[in-house]
């Protein structure tokens, strides 16, 4: 079976650099005989900010210097990883995101220092991390990684927005029907230049409505073995795509180009363009923080017939092979995994805390528990997540490529369908 391909993340230099607007990472002077590590990971303004906090306590608290090294997206942190990685230049703690498959080797060992002898010596706890955690970061019987949450897919919606224009409010579950008619409503009552859902064919960094999109017609996109896609298949949901784009329930090529929703930074919701788009659950979060309107989130549509969700790992965290200071790595995956107070700091931006304890220190306020609301209802209606596409960024990347050329007429649906299974081919073969 062959083995899943892994890109890696990305780093940038150390030190101060920008990656969000108004955002900034800080420059750091390391005192003489302190122990400094990197460590790289991604997010929006606020993520930046609040990280830049906990770093600050835990160096209070250890007296390790943390340099920080944000990037706006998975893509850039990918990309930039493994070129540095292969410099020997990569920082010491790298962020994957809800498993492997974004390294680009043949196999995690190669990159990733096993963290089984810091948790035998307890500089790693696990005593409160949940087992689907501790599964999520094992390869071959070896703990590589620690995620820091847990989250799923959604629509979030703008409610004060549908409440001022007297739309109709969506159910949290509904048919692809329903949705449709719900879209259609919406529709009827918004101001010009504004749509009733984000053109979610496929994001710049990721395609994971398709994925759920694929599960739910029953064919999956890969199930660590094959593909069950079609042509057909992948045409079939582009189409779906056309027909909302000709129906202006979402916004033309021209107008969606310059938008993603890779954190609220970049939000055509966020912007006002949209009433509703996806994203992963634990960014309602910051997409609140982003705007004084308040924003809800119900299901991706189908989930409670086809139970075609799934629960995953967010913002794993490993140790660079080469790390030169790997347990003071160690010490702050722990710090971030199990320290209440990170969480108090952080809220439930990664996600749902795989820790039992920091799951009752993120704050109660009305966006965390709009969250858990939502995860009650569509934990009831997901099943085991398939392994990701070998070769995942660049999978997400060309998708998106594709997808762009039929939202701007340069390709038909079925020509676009087959590049898509052939895509799958090349990644796979």
């Amino acid at each position: 079976m062959k083995k899943a391909t892994l890109i890696l993340i990305a780093l940038m230099t150390t030190g101060a650099m920008l990656f969000a607007a108004g955002t900034q990472a800080r420059s750091r002077t390391v005192p003489t005989g302190s122990t400094a590590i990197r460590w790289s990971f991604w997010g929006g303004e606020s993520r930046i900010k609040n990280t830049q906090l906990v770093i600050d306590r835990f160096t209070e608290t250890t007296g390790i210097i943390v340099a920080a090294e944000p990037a706006p997206g998975t893509a850039e942190h990918f990309s930039k990883f493994k070129t540095q990685f292969v410099g020997g230049n990569a920082a010491d703690i790298v962020q994957l995101g809800g498993d492997f498959s974004n390294l680009q080797v043949d196999d995690v060992g190669t990159v990733l220092l096993p963290l089984d002898d810091f948790v035998r010596q307890g500089i790693i706890d696990l005593s409160k991390v949940d087992a689907a955690a501790i599964a999520g970061g094992t390869v071959n019987g070896h703990l590589y990684a620690l995620p820091l949450a847990a989250n799923m897919p959604s629509i979030v919606y703008n409610r004060s927005l549908l409440e001022r224009i007297g739309a109709p409010l969506p159910k949290v579950s509904m048919t692809w029907d329903e949705f449709y008619d719900w879209l259609v409503a919406v529709k009827a009552k918004l101001p010009a230049g504004v749509y009733a859902f984000a053109d979610n064919s496929a994001n710049s960094d990721q395609s994971y409505f398709f994925g759920y999109w694929s599960r739910d017609n029953g064919t999956s996109q890969w199930d660590g073995v094959r593909s069950h896609l079609t042509a057909a298949d992948a045409q079939k949901y582009l189409d779906m795509w056309g027909g909302l784009r000709s129906d202006g329930l979402i916004p033309p090529a021209e107008t969606a180009a310059d938008y993603d929703e890779l954190n609220e930074s970049t939000s055509s919701l966020i912007a006002g363009k949209v009433a509703a788009c996806i994203l992963w659950s634990n960014m309602l979060v910051n997409y609140q923080r982003a705007t004084p309107d308040t924003l809800d989130l119900i299901e991706l549509p189908n989930a409670a017939v086809t139970n075609a969700l799934w629960g995953q790992m967010s913002q794993m965290m490993g140790i660079n092979k080469n790390s030169k200071n790997p347990e003071a790595a160690a010490r702050f995956i722990n710090y971030r995994v199990n320290d209440p107070g990170v969480w108090k700091t952080m809220g439930a931006d990664p996600g749902t805390p795989v820790n039992s304890d920091c799951r009752v220190a993120v704050p109660s306020d009305p966006v965390t528990d709009r969250i858990n609301v939502y995860l009650n209802v569509a934990g009831q209606h997901a099943t085991a997540r398939d392994p990701n596409i070998p070769g995942d960024s660049q999978w997400g990347q060309g998708f998106y490529l594709i997808a762009q050329n039929v939202a701007y007429g340069r390709l038909t649906s079925a020509q676009a369908g087959q590049q898509v299974v052939e895509l799958i081919a090349r990644l796979t073969r």
